[in-house]
């Protein structure tokens, strides 16, 4: 794993350690239910306001899990000789993760 990797993922290890972080999560958490609720949908609009609001709440709810598991993929393919970042350049896939 390169210096650059491993600096990227020890900043996200430490903000997952982090009070902040752990307080967004638990917002998070007490929202999802009333944003989750099709209750107070007035139109169509704000259903897919609504949709894009959840997409947002799961991605960030999931990505302590996302990190860790491509960390250790990369892990992984740095003990097989395999380069992670050539693999993964898109980014993430959060879909992993759920």
């Amino acid at each position: 794993m390169t210096k650059e990797l491993e600096n990227y993922y020890n900043n996200y290890f430490a903000m997952f350690r982090s009070e902040g972080w752990q307080q967004l999560i638990s917002e998070f958490k007490a929202n999802l239910a009333q944003v989750n609720s099709v209750e107070f949908t007035e139109d169509v609009n704000n259903l897919y306001f609504r949709k894009g609001q959840l997409n947002i709440i799961a991605t960030l709810l999931n990505l302590e899990n996302a990190i860790n598991n491509a960390h250790d993929q990369a892990q992984n393919n740095n003990s097989e000789g395999g380069d992670f970042q050539d693999q993964h350049e898109g980014g993430l896939d959060f879909e992993e993760a759920v």
